[in-house]
């Protein structure tokens, strides 16, 4: 039995040098983390083999069932090389150019061929997450365009530049996520996070490759362009969950239209029974410090009092100094937020027009229901994980337990809020199930005498239809 720290709103760790020793792999599973995240803007594909190999090789001794995601790069667009640093100044003049060059306070290679083409005259540019601003004045040519310096300061090697009111005609996967992607689905992950999406076909685009080859990897939108935040319902319906990547959507939107646009989309995934990830900079002090910032404990405990499925660590535990202590801080604060009941039952009552009404209202009433009975645990045996999403999906305080018979499943939903997973495969009829599943928990010492526990399943269990009954159990 795994032994680790369990909170209902997830972490998701990014893996980097601080962290991808096998040793440290298991400190930080230890203290609490579900998903580790590989960055694949970093590292080449030896290096997340060997990630992969050890925590599959972790989950097996530890009993845990951590699950693993690859972040693909997507078109993120750079500046070139720099001689050490520069600095631009406030009002002085700068050409941009796509031919491959050392940046200089006068020229700025740009990794964009079709900049010329895509831009306009008056149109910013913002580099290194918007801490300089640089202007659009004129066409010189078809490789070049001049800039003003709007907001300067000093710009190293390879800093991302942003677009954000100019149409980019780039596709969401480039050749080096195609590359990169053509790996990971020769790994055993359970899920890809697709970067600048702008549209719900760039999603399905992905789901097409990934089923094409028969796989069961689920799809994360990252949610960082304008585009992306006015299709969101529409990108939320065929993603398999959404994460708000903060940085540079806070560079693509102005910055103080972030924190509705958070809420407003953990909302909507709520109401969607959608996995939400809320990203960047959540401890970013960390990175170098020992404690975060009051300002970070009070941006974690809104996240989980929002409601979101799981907040994920960049720098803070791929690079940062004090991979460990970040788990351990933000595992506590979780915890503390976790003990007051406004972090719980939201979501929104099933709608009648719902082509899933009939389980929506299963799931919703088992909630209710583990409530006004103070319910221990709420029990959801599932094949497609449809009923740990839902009842997920409206915060019980009750605990969540899956079983099914999928280990696969069980990874996949470590990144949903709330969700434990058991294997289990015995599935002959609904009452000696049902009696296995409370004895199997009262063996995990999770429930006790005299506790109530909400199960839905189906019956007749051997058709396997979609969950339609709700079983209440005292425990003896």
């Amino acid at each position: 039995m795994f032994e680790g720290k369990f909170h209902k709103t997830k972490i998701i760790a990014t893996i980097g040098p601080a962290t991808s020793s096998e040793e440290m792999l298991e400190k930080i599973i230890l203290a609490g983390v579900n998903v580790c995240r590989l960055n694949f803007s970093h590292g080449t594909h030896e290096d997340h083999k060997i990630v992969i190999d050890r925590i599959h090789k972790i989950n097996v001794r530890l009993g845990s069932h951590v699950a693993i995601m690859q972040d693909l790069q997507g078109p993120k667009l750079r500046i070139g090389k720099v001689n050490g640093e520069i600095e631009l100044r406030e009002g002085d003049d700068i050409l941009l150019s796509i031919t491959e060059q050392e940046c200089t306070s006068k020229i700025l290679f740009v990794s964009y061929k079709r900049l010329v083409k895509d831009c306009k005259i008056g149109e910013p540019i913002l580099i290194n997450d918007g801490k300089v601003q640089l202007e659009f004045t004129e066409k010189v040519d078809d490789h070049t365009m001049r800039a003003k310096v709007i907001s300067g300061g000093p710009l190293t090697s390879n800093k991302g530049f942003n677009l954000p009111f100019s149409t980019l005609s780039v596709p969401s996967l480039t050749q080096k996520d195609l590359i990169d992607l053509e790996f990971g689905l020769s790994q055993d992950l359970d899920w890809i996070a697709l970067s600048f999406v702008r549209k719900a076909s760039d999603i399905e685009e992905l789901k097409q490759i990934i089923a094409e080859k028969g796989l069961d990897i689920k799809v994360i939108a990252k949610i960082e362009k304008p585009e992306a935040v006015q299709d969101i319902d529409s990108i939320i319906q065929v993603a398999d969950a959404i994460m708000v990547a903060r940085g540079d959507l806070g560079v693509e939107v102005p910055m103080q239209k972030v924190p509705l646009i958070q809420k407003t989309i953990v909302e909507k995934c709520l109401a969607a029974a959608k996995p939400s990830i809320i990203a960047t900079q959540m401890m970013e002090s960390m990175i170098i410090d020992s404690m975060p910032t009051r300002a970070e404990i009070a941006d974690v405990a809104n996240a989980v009092l929002d409601g979101a499925d799981a907040l994920m660590l960049s720098g803070e535990t791929s690079i940062g100094r004090y991979p460990e202590r970040v788990i351990d801080i933000m595992s506590d604060i979780i915890t503390d937020i976790e003990s007051d009941r406004r972090a719980y039952y939201k979501g929104i009552k099933p709608s009648i027009e719902s082509p899933s009404f009939y389980s929506d209202e299963i799931c919703f009433t088992a909630v209710r229901m583990s409530d006004h009975l103070q319910a221990k645990a709420i029990v959801a045996l599932t094949k497609s994980g449809f009923t740990g999403y839902r009842v997920a999906s409206f915060r019980p305080e009750a605990h969540i337990f899956i079983f099914t018979q999928s280990p696969k499943l069980i990874k996949i939903m470590s990144l949903v809020w709330g969700i434990r997973g058991y294997f289990y495969d015995n599935f002959i009829s609904t009452d000696s199930t049902l009696q296995d599943t409370v004895s199997i928990l009262k063996a995990g010492n999770h429930i006790d005498i005299d506790d109530y526990i909400v199960s839905c399943a189906s019956m007749p269990m051997h058709k396997k239809l979609r969950t339609n009954t709700i079983k209440v159990t005292l425990v003896d």
